[in-house]
């Protein structure tokens, strides 16, 4: 296959030339590439994209009594169709008391056979003791899983003295350890005296889960990564202008090992979203969506550098569904929305047609640096000889309006229903393959590989 005549983005440049790919990874790249026996795309005008790749989805995901819609299959249908073309996901908890190994195995079985797109996995430590600790080493070797997920909130938190144990274990082995940081016991506190007081509509929802709770537990976070020897850490989901100002004051001290991520719907949707005592359902997510303000100033870290992926927490459940169970109760409602098909067309129009940063600034945030903060570079999120042939071929100039009844995912509703988006996938290329065209899905249940990842940056 040859992609000829596109506006290549890679390596934070953009220039017109041609990309051959030879089975499944890049031969080469350059100019006037021979067109003679081989399968021609035309891209002039158009941008030629590595594949997306997405670190923080929630796929098949079990929470308390619901689980989320999109297993293995449709999720990744929606993230092909999206332009993504690799995702790590995060795991669920696992029963009480369990092995590391049980999720791995458990993850194993829901996703192998199923996945359409390339796929790694994110451990998940619940609790901590000396077999947990020799585990993580098992599983960073024979599985290639080189990230351990911990939790700051939640039933299957982690205490400071376990998260300590679990940043020196991780500076030992080079692991790297993404982290939901939010202060449990505010967060907590606050959604039973909203009960109390009957304040149980959606629009309590953010109310019950401030920005200092976040920020609060972002600079706990990381000055205990410090004191564990700059043990390799990553902030996932960050959604505030006050857990920004956490990031800025480590990286102003010179804080190493530290990345950090937001979400597309922090950058793009605002608390605004709940008011509707009905449709705010579908915006009960954690951390939950901020102010204008907010989005504002995560625009600006992108720009000055203090943040280096945009995921999305892909973790989609029905409004019509178990999103019901939050009607008379927002604590019970399910935490999670979809967003990973949408993230590539959002972030394209919000962000690089309206000037907000460059396409060679996208291609970093939703390509290169997500693959290289997880050990998938140079195998992915770059176009170049060696790499996979992952491609996105993306119209800038077609536009679309964004409707549930043009998407994939198995959730019943979008988070950014009737935005119009400039900028369109034309094709998605899976190694070598096309597996999206025009909207068309034309891969095959079973075809993404699972990836054993490498170190990442953040442990060199």
């Amino acid at each position: 296959m040859v992609i000829k005549n596109g506006r290549i983005v890679s390596g934070g440049m953009t220039f017109l030339g041609d990309v051959l790919i030879e089975g499944e990874t890049i031969k080469a790249v350059g100019k006037n590439i021979p067109e003679e026996g081989r399968c021609v795309i035309d891209a002039v005008g158009k941008y030629v994209i590595p594949g997306a790749v997405d670190v923080h989805t929630h796929m098949d995901l079990q929470a308390g009594q619901c689980r989320a819609v999109d297993d293995f299959y449709h999720g990744t249908v929606a993230a092909a169709c999206g332009g993504t073309t690799t995702i790590v996901d995060h795991m669920a908890f696992g029963p009480a008391g369990c092995s590391l190994w049980h999720q791995v195995k458990e993850y194993h079985r829901l996703a192998d056979g199923k996945a359409v797109v390339d796929y790694g996995f994110h451990g998940v430590i619940q609790h901590v003791n000396q077999e947990i600790l020799r585990e993580m080493g098992e599983i960073f070797r024979d599985e290639g899983i080189t990230s351990f997920k911990i939790y700051l909130t939640y039933d299957n938190k982690l205490s400071d003295l376990e998260v300590f144990q679990v940043l020196e274990r991780a500076k030992e082995l080079g692991a790297v350890i993404p982290v939901h940081c939010e202060n449990d016991g505010v967060v907590n506190y606050l959604r039973e005296k909203f009960k109390k007081e009957k304040k149980e509509m959606a629009s309590f929802h953010p109310l019950s889960r401030p920005s200092r709770c976040e920020a609060e537990a972002v600079g706990r976070m990381l000055h205990l990564a410090a004191m564990a020897g700059n043990a390799p850490v990553y902030i996932v989901h960050l959604s505030s202008m006050e857990g920004l100002k956490e990031i800025e004051k480590a990286a102003c001290e010179g804080r190493k090992n530290i990345g950090v991520e937001t979400c597309t719907q922090y950058l793009t949707l605002t608390d605004q979203c709940y008011q509707d005592p009905k449709e705010g359902l579908k915006f009960i997510m954690s951390p939950p969506l901020r102010s204008q303000e907010d989005c504002q100033a995560l625009w600006k870290g992108i720009e000055r550098g203090l943040i280096d992926v945009i995921a999305t927490d892909h973790c989609p459940f029905c409004y019509s569904g178990d999103k019901q169970l939050g009607a008379e109760d927002f604590t019970k409602c399910p935490n999670g929305a979809p967003g990973v098909e949408e993230r590539l067309s959002v972030i394209f129009s919000q962000g690089v047609a309206e000037g907000k940063i460059t396409i060679e600034k996208m291609v970093d945030l939703l390509c290169t640096m997500p693959s290289k903060m997880y050990g998938l570079y140079p195998q992915k999120g770059v176009i170049q000889p060696g790499a996979d042939g992952d491609i996105v071929i993306l119209d800038p100039e077609k536009e679309r309006i964004l409707t549930k009844s043009q998407l994939h995912s198995a959730a019943d509703y979008t988070c950014y229903e009737g935005m119009k988006v400039r900028g369109d996938i034309d094709k998605v290329i899976q190694r070598g393959r096309i597996i999206v065209d025009n909207h068309q899905f034309l891969g095959k249940r079973g075809d993404g590989k699972y990836i054993k990842r490498g170190k990442s940056i953040l442990a060199d």
